[in-house]
């Protein structure tokens, strides 16, 4: 595992900390408080700060906090159909990630996986243990572990697939991982869409929302042309497998609310913490 990818994985753990504290203390909690809360120097707390979220910590806090959501959905929302016109390609996409996919088709999905060779390995990332699943065809998981822990996050994700064949090969799997988490630009990102008619629709839309902008459930659901299917849109969300890639991070309620996460609340506010810094600074 390179250096690089172990050592987001230990700003990781710093900064789900950290939200913990700034919960508690509130966004006003000074550098000095945190970073001995933490066990750690200013200097050195400073310096994870800056290395995993590319602010200092006094900027960064504003992205952690609870209404941070409300904000963007004032400042950074986005209809999907202007991205759309956008572009996967603009300046909004993280790394300037190239991301190609094709879908299973639905005869194919029906089978449960049946006749398919997943590739599984567990990788450090931004955001603390990945496993990462992938065929000869793409990336077709992405599960973080830090909340649910690892052998329910592998189970959850063995589960999607129940017939498909399983073999652990994290090193077929590390030039597409390192790309996807901005490690190493490896070239592009192929991701293979494994799920229902309508959870592929879902899907594609969210790949379109840039980086550092949110959109509503409602808005995806108009998006496909089902605007009063918002339940099931949102169950489609949270059914996403490639979690970070397809960005149902993005998705939040009209009401400023996080709405759901599949693999843990403090992941997603971390998640869109990375991005807005990432995208405003």
């Amino acid at each position: 595992m390179p250096d690089d990818l172990q050592q987001e994985g230990y700003h990781f753990h710093v900064m789900r900390r950290a939200i913990e504290l700034i919960d508690g203390m509130g966004e006003q909690a000074s550098l000095e408080q945190l970073a001995s809360e933490m066990g750690m120097s200013p200097a050195h707390f400073q310096r994870v700060f800056s290395r995993w979220a590319g602010v200092s910590p006094k900027r960064f806090q504003q992205y952690l906090t609870l209404g941070h959501a409300k904000a963007l959905l004032t400042d950074r929302f986005t209809t999907l159909e202007t991205a759309h016109a956008t572009g996967l390609s603009g300046s909004g996409r993280l790394h300037d990630l190239f991301l190609r996919w094709e879908a299973m088709s639905p005869g194919d999905y029906a089978k449960g996986g049946a006749g398919l060779t997943i590739y599984w390995g567990w990788f450090e990332s931004p955001f603390g243990p990945a496993l990462v699943m992938g065929t000869r065809k793409g990336l077709c998981g992405i599960g973080f572990a830090s909340e649910s822990g690892e052998e329910a996050a592998f189970e959850d994700l063995l589960s999607r697939w129940p017939k498909a064949d399983f073999v652990e090969d994290p090193m077929f799997l590390r030039p597409w991982v390192l790309s996807a988490f901005g490690v190493q630009q490896e070239g592009e990102v192929p991701l293979y869409l494994i799920g229902s008619p309508l959870q592929i629709k879902v899907w594609e839309a969210l790949m379109r929302i840039p980086s550092g902008q949110v959109t509503t459930y409602s808005e995806l659901a108009g998006s496909i042309g089902k605007p009063k299917a918002v339940r099931a849109v949102g169950t489609a969300v949270g059914r996403n497998p490639i979690s970070f890639l397809i960005p149902c991070h993005r998705a939040l309620r009209k009401s400023g609310g996080l709405g759901g996460y599949h693999w843990g609340l403090p992941v997603k506010r971390a998640i869109l913490a990375w991005e807005s810094a990432r995208a405003e600074g």
